[in-house]
């Protein structure tokens, strides 16, 4: 039996807080449970390996079975409610990163609600055609080609009333390239695949396809009109790679600047004049190149241009590779990005190196961030990781500053008795766009409106939103119901999200307070305090907060060991010494099990 493999992340508010403590069942296709896992520190699971099929099938068009077996993720976590994710394909000799989509728990809510997410087959396992309706020229609205970030994705056909999330560019490409091709493909029919993927999304944007229309988003997720998007789906470890290095490139012609309409289907049950995802496996086995397989199915003078417009993003990539060495501006922002980050994921090393050198620690830290968030852990800061930097930096920065607003503005616990509508202005107009603001944050289906105290069309589109997604008239006006609605899912967001630094801990048999406080280099009675404890009495199984501080024992890193790691290999990542990583575990062999928990020295 082949093996396929599965990492689960538990993160909220836009990866700028990780989850700790989230009780993890992995169910196999007859719903028994095969694993029972914890989030750490950091809100990961161990690598997890699990049985499946050859990655032959899925090479194979002609074979109709499913070359895959799914299993399903149950998690459930103190304040938030509990997510059932089901039908994940798991493809054989390829990684899986599934991020847990979890909702805080409102104020006075007595028991979690269960929220579902069916995967299923990819797209281009499925039989019904596509009508993808676009231009492959004029006319044109945007003068350039910008990467829109976040994407406005429309989850139904573009004339329902369905849910809109907004997601990163990057996050979305990959999503959909999950969702629609299978991952064990050659590299070079991956690639094309992902060029028509990114070109077919850019077009819709650069068209204002929806958007010249009278839609507020930019693209849908209905195969039938665009490409497949499943919101909360896993996303491949092959998939991920090729995104974070082409994400910004895209196929056009020669003398033109606009995204070419890369129209697309499986080749198989739908025949279409555009590319043949079946195809391009083809031409791969017969040694084409990714330009080579786009130019079989476009026009012969297609080309991969580059856009660095990109939306959204503080500084642009300065289009050389940081690394040991590199000194400079670059430098400098990379660690400032680091040293802010490593308050919310304290397993990301301090940096000692002098401002603006890339030495040893700021190398360290990079590999740290890079592990963390499924980036190729080389210590070298490309296109992907200062794009992923950049985005981990703004939302835990916009978190601290909303929780500073918040404080300014005193949210009290009885709301306004103002009723507002579009046209109104005012004091309660702000605290209603500053809960709104809050709100979209751990709700990716709530647009985030301009706070400047005016009532707008952007303001209504917000409410309306917020109000379809707590089962109230979504009517954009705010009264007592509404307004009782946003009080209690904010204060709900203060009791059950951790804050930034702050960890949540499951008790471990033999654990005592004194000995997690020595852990995470905090007092007991620090511990006591967060946790409303009133003696040193705690439990297996119990959750606990850590308090904001070190929360990295001193001189170590903690390490998960995972499918096809040796001492050898763990201590070449992080530039030491097997002898060192023994001596400090205590291990008398170089023995490792998938699950085990290292001290990696600093």
């Amino acid at each position: 039996m082949a093996i396929g493999y599965l990492t689960i992340e538990a993160r909220t508010a836009h990866q700028a807080v990780p989850v700790s403590g989230v009780q993890i069942s992995i169910l196999d296709a007859e719903g028994s449970r095969v694993y029972e896992l914890v989030t750490d520190a950091e809100g990961m699971t161990p690598l997890i390996p699990l049985e499946t099929l050859d990655q032959g099938f899925s090479q194979n068009e002609y074979y109709t079975e499913e070359p895959f077996l799914t299993y399903s993720v149950l998690a459930r976590a103190a304040g938030f409610n509990t997510l059932f994710v089901s039908q994940i394909p798991i493809f054989d000799g390829v990684r899986a990163v599934l991020p847990l989509v979890l909702v805080p728990m409102q104020e006075m809510q007595r028991s979690p609600e269960r929220m579902e997410i069916t995967v299923g087959r990819p797209a281009v396992a499925l039989p019904e055609g596509r009508s993808q309706e676009g231009t492959t020229g004029s006319p044109y609205v945007l003068r350039q080609v910008v990467i829109p970030n976040p994407i406005t994705v429309h989850l139904g056909r573009p004339d329902t009333g369905a849910q809109n999330v907004q997601v990163s560019f990057i996050d979305y490409i990959k999503n959909v390239a999950s969702s629609e091709i299978y991952p064990t493909w050659p590299q070079a029919a991956l690639r094309a695949n992902i060029y028509a993927i990114i070109t077919f999304a850019l077009n819709r944007v650069y068209t204002e396809w929806y958007r010249s229309r009278g839609y507020d988003f930019d693209i849908t997720n209905s195969t039938a009109y665009d490409q497949y998007f499943i919101y909360g789906r896993p996303i491949y470890d092959s998939v991920s790679r090729i995104v974070d290095e082409i994400f910004n490139e895209y196929v056009r012609r020669q003398g033109q600047n606009a995204p070419y309409f890369t129209s697309f289907c499986n080749g198989t049950t739908v025949v279409c004049s555009g590319l043949s995802q079946w195809g391009t496996v083809t031409l791969a086995n017969q040694g084409l190149s990714p330009l080579q397989i786009l130019r079989s199915y476009y026009p012969k003078d297609v080309e991969i241009a580059q856009t660095d417009v990109i939306t959204g993003e503080i500084s642009s990539y300065p289009g050389t590779l940081l690394k040991v060495g590199s000194t400079g501006l670059d430098v400098q922002t990379i660690q400032t990005y680091l040293n802010r980050i490593r308050k919310n994921y304290p397993a990301i090393p301090r940096i000692t190196d002098s401002t603006g050198t890339f030495g040893s620690s700021t190398r360290a830290a990079v590999i740290a961030f890079q592990r963390i968030f499924n980036l190729t852990p080389d210590g070298i800061v490309g296109k992907g990781t200062w794009y992923k930097l950049s985005s981990i930096y703004t939302a835990v920065t916009r978190l601290a500053e909303l929780n500073s607003e918040g404080d300014t503005l005193g949210i009290g616990t009885v709301p306004p008795d103002s009723i507002l509508r579009q046209g109104a202005r005012g004091q309660d107009v702000i605290t209603l766009q500053y809960l709104l603001n809050m709100v979209s944050i751990y709700h990716p289906g709530i647009p985030a409106p301009a706070q400047d105290g005016i009532f707008g069309s952007g303001t209504k589109r917000a409410v309306t939103a917020f109000q379809q997604t707590v089962g109230l008239t979504p009517d954009g006006v705010v009264g007592p119901l509404t307004w009782q609605a946003l009080y209690e899912t904010y204060h709900g967001i203060e009791e059950n999200v951790p804050s930034g630094g702050e960890i949540r801990y499951v008790v471990q048999a033999g654990d005592s307070l004194w000995l997690i406080a020595q852990k995470y280099q905090t007092t007991v009675s620090a511990i006591q305090k967060l946790n409303g404890l009133t003696g040193d009495l705690i439990k297996v199984g119990q959750t606990l907060k850590i308090p904001a501080g070190q929360n990295t024992p001193s001189g170590y890193t903690e390490y998960t060991v995972r499918a096809g790691d040796s001492l050898w290999t763990i201590a070449q990542r992080y530039q030491t010494t097997v002898s060192a990583i023994k001596n400090l575990n205590g291990l008398t062999s170089d023995a490792l099990s998938i699950g085990q928990i290292l001290r990696i020295p600093n």
